[in-house]
């Protein structure tokens, strides 16, 4: 069975939802990849918030950027996705079109600086709270390394306990009948 590039199917379905001008979250920066692929979906009149708590997380982000010689205001905080409703003005509350996280460890950093489960479903609750009407949550998820399962899991049991008459959920594993392979959640508040 061929494996799926999720990453390229998170692009996808946050293409559907963002025009020019639009404001997203970066949730877990990594190394800039999706940064980058949401400054240049919105453009300069959009924003990019950008959250991380690893320092070179932040620098490789901001690297990459001046790389792809983007000019959208991108804002990012050494700071745990889990405070991004004290960060974000409240003037963006409620208007934001696409949240992105990308669960796990840096590539190529410290395997053992991980996201948190407990963080990280505190982040997706303010996430959906500070999601447009007509936005979209990105979540990719790696079970298959230290803490990776039980956090793929609790992400799981959030996502079934999302009211269904109020947000539309899907999940996209990169192979079929694997579980230990990585999975994409879509929630889309309708």
């Amino acid at each position: 069975m061929k494996r799926i590039s999720l990453v390229h199917e998170a692009h996808k379905a946050v293409q559907t939802v963002l025009q020019a001008g639009d404001y997203t979250i970066d949730a877990t920066v990594g190394n800039g990849h999706d940064t980058l692929f949401l400054a240049r979906q919105v453009g300069p009149g959009g924003i990019v918030f950008g959250f991380d708590i690893q320092q070179s997380a932040i620098d490789q982000t901001r690297c990459r950027l001046e790389q792809g010689k983007v000019d959208t205001p991108v804002e990012l905080f050494r700071v745990s996705h889990a405070e991004m409703t004290n960060i974000i003005p409240m003037q963006f509350h409620g208007r934001i079109k696409a949240v992105m996280f990308n669960l796990g460890y840096l590539p190529g950093g410290d395997k053992l600086l991980i996201t948190r489960t407990d963080t990280t479903i505190a982040a997706l609750n303010q996430a959906l709270r500070m999601l447009a009407p007509d936005g979209l949550l990105t979540i990719l998820a790696y079970p298959g390394h230290p803490c990776g399962d039980q956090e793929a899991d609790e992400v799981d049991k959030w996502c079934a306990g999302l009211e269904g008459s109020r947000h539309d959920k899907s999940c996209i594993n990169s192979q079929e009948n694997q579980t230990s392979t990585p999975r994409l959640y879509l929630v889309r508040p309708i």
